[in-house]
């Protein structure tokens, strides 16, 4: 008699407590896949987002550029990063042009390019989050 009783209360008790872990993976996984999911409204990305001024600087070829960014990254921290590292992602939008002639910057492609090396090669430098997104804001090609 009393071990049907305490098999009958520790069967209720893991039922209870599978019920309860359950439930706690159904909201877990449901508050997460919406954040995942939802894109950032434009006031999160203005707030994520590093303007970098004019730079000009020779490109390969001898033409020159004077171009402007909008980095955005993936949070606050982030961004604060990148601001104190302001004079490493000229030295890198620098070298990358350097690198660059008249004809590769030419057209939506070329400027896609080098949207994505700058990303990439900013993400490396990068330690508190990273850069999801670089914006030519300007582009003068001469």
């Amino acid at each position: 008699m009393k071990n049907s009783k305490l098999l009958t209360i520790m069967v209720s008790l893991l039922i209870a407590i599978s019920l309860i872990g359950a439930a706690a993976v159904v909201t877990v996984l449901k508050v997460t896949g919406e954040t995942q999911g939802k894109e950032p409204s434009i006031d999160d990305v203005l707030e994520a987002s590093v303007d970098i001024p004019q730079i000009t600087t020779n490109l390969a070829s001898g033409d020159f550029i004077r171009i402007s960014f909008k980095i955005q990254t993936d949070s606050k921290d982030a961004k604060e990063e990148l601001e104190k590292r302001d004079f490493q992602v000229k030295n890198v939008i620098i070298h990358e042009l350097s690198e660059k002639n008249n004809d590769e910057l030419q057209g939506k492609e070329g400027k896609q390019n080098l949207e994505d090396v700058l990303k990439s090669k900013l993400n490396e430098i990068m330690q508190d989050g990273q850069v999801v997104k670089v914006y030519i804001t300007e582009s003068l090609l001469q």
